[in-house]
């Protein structure tokens, strides 16, 4: 195994990647919309205890919805649930959706959204994503490199004492197939060990993450203030894993089950009650591919299922790994919010 070619999830055919941010005082937020032209068997699954979501219940494999067309990862807390609505409408003009009549644009997309709380961590509350960015993100998805770190909905994001951001993965299977994550890391708990090791770094693929070692700072302190708002923090880790591999809908939604495990492998503590961490999955449609689509309760496809959820979750782990690597520090109000790089300099070989 070894990653695709951008080691994002855009390697996954049919899979499309734009975003949106602003980091100019006093903002610090920004979203993310993941394309999907031919449409994508979809499921979700969600742990954490504050979760900010739209048009999920549909993706259960016990109702009738059939596939989704983007899914929006966001900031602005519940308030950037509306980007969602200038994405479907981006999509609507385009005749991308569930077809409901006959004309041409009689469609109804299916955009469910996730986002995480960034809310007044550039400095105004009222800083948060515009309607109109799920639009300006969709518009701009394209299938090569995606940008890591303070881009799209990381913006804002932060991890424990350290920058957050968005980060992206792939690999490709033996058999040809390909399995990719995009994760905006946004958590209460911390993505390094006592030794500010990152967690997942040890799940890279050939050289991956062999330049990194132990460093030898000691860990950042914590800013004066995690939000400026009142209360206690407030989080989540929010991500979409994709595929080829044909999976039908119960098939996909246990694979956004077994991902949750790549956070587990990355951030610690998870599923905490002031996160909202939800993981949708993918199972992207191939234009004239009539190959049945895996089932769990199919025996035959079992060894081939348990191939491809393992490969998602560890995809998911390097993925936060990877946001970790790319976010740049960056000043609020409340303080500094320093990037991996920046609080743990040493952890970098340089020979």
């Amino acid at each position: 195994m070894e990653p695709g070619p951008h080691n994002a999830i855009t390697d996954v055919p049919g899979v499309l990647v734009g975003q949106v941010e602003r980091v100019d005082p006093p903002y610090l937020t920004g979203t993310t919309v993941v394309h999907v032209p031919a449409t994508a068997v979809a499921a979700v699954d969600v742990r954490g205890g504050a979760p900010g979501t739209r048009e999920t219940d549909l993706l259960s494999p016990v109702n009738s919805n059939g596939g989704v067309n983007a899914v929006v990862l966001t900031g602005g807390s519940a308030f950037g649930l509306d980007t969602a609505g200038s994405v479907m409408r981006w999509l609507e003009e385009r005749g991308e959706g569930v077809r409901v009549g006959q004309g041409e644009y009689d469609v109804v997309p299916i955009v469910p959204t996730a986002v995480i709380f960034d809310l007044a961590r550039g400095g105004d509350f009222k800083a948060r994503p515009e309607p109109s960015w799920g639009a300006e993100a969709i518009a701009a998805a394209a299938d090569g490199p995606v940008a890591q770190g303070n881009h799209g909905a990381g913006a804002g994001a932060r991890a424990g004492t350290l920058k957050g951001g968005v980060g992206t993965a792939s690999v490709r299977l033996d058999d040809g197939t390909t399995v990719g994550a995009l994760v905006i890391v946004n958590a209460a708990g911390s993505t390094v060990d006592a030794d500010g090791n990152l967690y997942g770094a040890r799940l890279g693929l050939g050289d991956e993450f062999t330049h990194l070692r132990t460093p030898t700072e000691p860990p950042p302190p914590a800013a004066p203030g995690r939000n400026l708002v009142p209360g206690p923090s407030m989080n989540t880790v929010i991500a979409v894993i994709a595929t080829d591999v044909p999976l039908d809908k119960a098939a996909t939604k246990r694979m956004a089950m077994i991902a949750h495990d790549g956070l587990a492998r990355a951030i610690d503590p998870i599923h905490t009650l002031v996160d909202g961490d939800s993981l949708f999955a993918l199972s992207t449609r191939v234009p004239d591919d009539d190959r049945p689509r895996l089932s769990v309760t199919d025996p035959t496809a079992l060894g081939r299922l348990e191939t491809v959820y393992a490969a998602g979750a560890r995809t998911l782990t390097r993925a936060i790994v990877h946001a970790m690597l790319n976010a740049e520090s960056v000043e609020t109000p409340s303080g500094t919010i320093p990037s991996y790089r920046d609080a743990y300099p040493s952890a970098f070989r340089t020979d």
